[in-house]
């Protein structure tokens, strides 16, 4: 085996790259999630590291000396820090030129040779699923041998291997948990949302939804739901337990867990006999019986993608879903007591002033748990970024400011990349500054000390991302 590392490296301040992320910026408050696609190449190449910057505040002149010690680095590589991520390889080759350095993840895969081009540091791109494709260079097998695979040849040519099959056994891949125990510091992963320490996972890939501006099941993942058994799930979390006693919640961030719902009734029984508190994504067809008995298993917290309150965008993006099925999903949570953390996109076709008056009310109206808010990104491989080019929506290339804060890329007759940016800090306000959720911050902060202390860091955060978008759109006019 190579000397291999797995190397999520920094970027602008508050992001964690591509290594797990599902939001394109720096978010609101102090937010990292786990490099679980990272670590899944790592559980599978013996004696490899896996490194996560961001969380870990690791500098970058810290990261290109590590690196420079290994004989193969694999990165992540999206498209808001595609930038700083080319300048870690050149960097990296800077000390020594023979380490052999390449990117993993969506963006690359959709664009490979145009990536290559990008630095002639740059020695290979794993496209789609990269688990085997990562454990056969480690293997140092031979590049136009290995599947799914775009490298630079010895004569400078850019070369491609056939694409490698979707992974079909996903019980035959072993578990994420222990390179977690090794390799990261649980601590410094926080989500506003989750109880800490948490830890996320995925027991499955892809998603069987088609929404037009979702990233990974469009160019990674696929839409056939490809699932881990209830009962390995089950054992791995077992194991996880002992691993980590001292984790408050799980979160399975599958794209839509809920999905097969039989399976997942199955495994939160499993999770009830382990006395564990867990979360997921779901959407909002989850119907009223299913719900109770994963809130009796112990569920307790749903992230739900709304999106929009204008059913007409809602139909345009192909969500699946009508204002009616929120509504009920929400009336039914909140019987059951199940807290919602609802997401919502602004931007998306075709957005305007009342439209995204349309989505604040509907926000007000459903009045879920936590709230995110962010702008439509049409990321090259979607169906969303196919409709810009064709509409001439797209005048704007970049996903974010050099601050790190979300850019509008997307514009529409009537409704400017100011108005869109504005409109984000507004329905925060509009949301968060009102009598219910200010009370079910205090009742949480009078009841647990720590909960208090969290949550005065996160709205003093808070209000600084506020102030940092107002001052992004207003004084930079190049964005990263």
């Amino acid at each position: 085996m190579k000397k291999t590392l797995f190397l999520n490296p920094p970027s602008f301040e508050g992001f964690d790259g591509g290594a797990g992320a599902r939001y394109p910026a720096r978010r609101e408050i102090t937010s990292f999630w786990y490099p679980t696609w990272l670590a899944q190449p790592a559980a599978m190449v013996p004696g490899s590291k896996l490194l996560d910057a961001p969380p870990h505040e690791i500098t970058f002149q810290d990261v290109t000396r590590i690196a420079s010690e290994y004989e193969l680095v694999i990165m992540p590589a999206s498209a808001p820090s595609l930038r700083n991520d080319i300048k870690c390889v050149e960097a990296i080759k800077a000390l020594d030129p023979r380490v052999k350095i390449g990117f993993v993840g969506p963006h690359v895969t959709v664009l490979p040779e145009e990536t290559l081009h990008l630095s002639p540091d740059l020695d290979f791109v794993c496209r789609n699923e990269f688990d085997y494709t990562c454990l056969d260079l480690a293997r140092g097998k031979v590049y136009d041998r290995i599947k799914g695979l775009s490298y630079r040849a010895n004569d400078g040519a850019i070369r491609h291997t056939p694409d490698r099959e979707p992974l079909q056994d996903l019980d035959g891949l072993p578990s994420v948990l222990p390179v977690y125990r090794r390799a990261l510091n649980i601590e410094k992963y926080f989500v506003g949302y989750l109880l800490h320490p948490y830890i996320s996972f995925y027991t499955g890939r892809g998603c069987s939804a088609r929404c037009t501006f979702c990233l990974w099941p469009q160019t990674i993942g696929g839409h056939s739901y490809r699932t881990r058994s209830a009962e390995v799930v089950v054992r791995e979390i077992e194991e996880g337990k002992d691993l980590f006693p001292q984790a408050l919640e799980w979160f399975i961030d599958d794209d839509t867990f809920t999905q097969d719902r039989v399976r997942a009734t199955a495994i939160g029984k499993g999770f009830k006999r382990l006395n564990l508190t867990w979360s997921c994504n779901a959407r909002v067809n989850i119907d009223y019986d299913t719900l109770k008995q994963l809130k009796a298993n112990g569920l307790r917290l749903l992230v739900v993608g709304f999106e929009s309150g204008n059913q007409t965008i809602l139909n345009r993006i192909k969500k699946g879903a009508t204002l009616e099925m929120a509504r009920e999903f929400m009336k039914n949570c909140r019987r059951l007591g199940i807290k919602v953390h609802g997401t919502f996109i602004l931007g998306l076709p075709i957005e305007s002033r009342e439209t995204i008056e349309n989505t604040i009310r509907f926000a007000q109206e459903l009045d879920p748990y936590t709230i995110q808010v962010s702008i439509a990104a049409p990321f090259a491989g979607t169906e969303l970024y196919r409709q810009a080019i064709q509409n001439g929506w797209l005048e704007n290339g970049y996903f974010c400011y050099d601050s790190g804060i979300q850019t509008a890329a997307l514009r529409y007759p009537g409704l400017s990349f100011d108005q869109i940016e504005e409109a984000v800090a507004k329905m925060y306000r509009r949301f968060y500054f009102r009598m219910k959720p200010l009370l079910r911050m205090l009742l949480e902060m009078s009841a647990d000390r720590r909960v208090l202390i969290r949550r005065l860091r996160e709205g003093r955060e808070f209000l600084q991302y506020l102030r940092m978008r107002k001052e992004s759109g207003r004084n930079q006019s190049a964005p990263h």
